[in-house]
């Protein structure tokens, strides 16, 4: 019976940090950040950006380190995925090959994308160490 347990424990201590490390599912359609419409986005760190588009605040977590971002001019260009550009011109979700760069930088993938309250923007905002605003972004393409 302990040793039923045991197996039992370990499998779900094992499932819950392949949920843990497991990339984000993309927002839905309706929810993805339209690059059209970015009024500001604030670089955190390396791996961590804020966006703002009218209402909506999202969080982007990059898959590794990109220590450039937010430098020169344009700054911060968010690139849809080939597929995404054939569905939503420029809307990034979250999905597989969706990238983000600053001038004369390697694109970086990003690894998830999340919707957060106004609250929690103004929090991290406040760590930022870049800001922009829509006038240095341009469209993804």
């Amino acid at each position: 019976m302990k040793r039923l347990s045991f197996l039992l424990l370990l499998a779900a201590s094992s499932s819950a940090v392949f949920a843990a490390s497991a990339p984000g599912k993309a927002l839905p359609y309706a929810q993805c950040i339209q690059t059209d419409k970015i009024n500001e986005w604030h670089v955190v760190d390396a791996r961590t950006a804020l966006v703002r588009t009218g209402p909506y605040r999202y969080v982007v977590h990059l898959k590794a380190d990109c220590p450039r971002l937010g430098i020169g001019v344009p700054g911060f260009l968010l690139r849809a995925s080939a597929s995404g550009k054939s569905v939503g011109g420029g809307r990034i979700c979250g999905d597989l090959g969706e990238t983000v760069s600053a001038r004369d930088q390697p694109p970086c993938a990003i690894s998830s994308l999340e919707m957060v309250d106004k609250g929690r923007f103004e929090q991290m905002r406040t760590r930022a160490a870049r800001h922009g605003s829509a006038a240095e972004s341009s469209p993804a393409g």
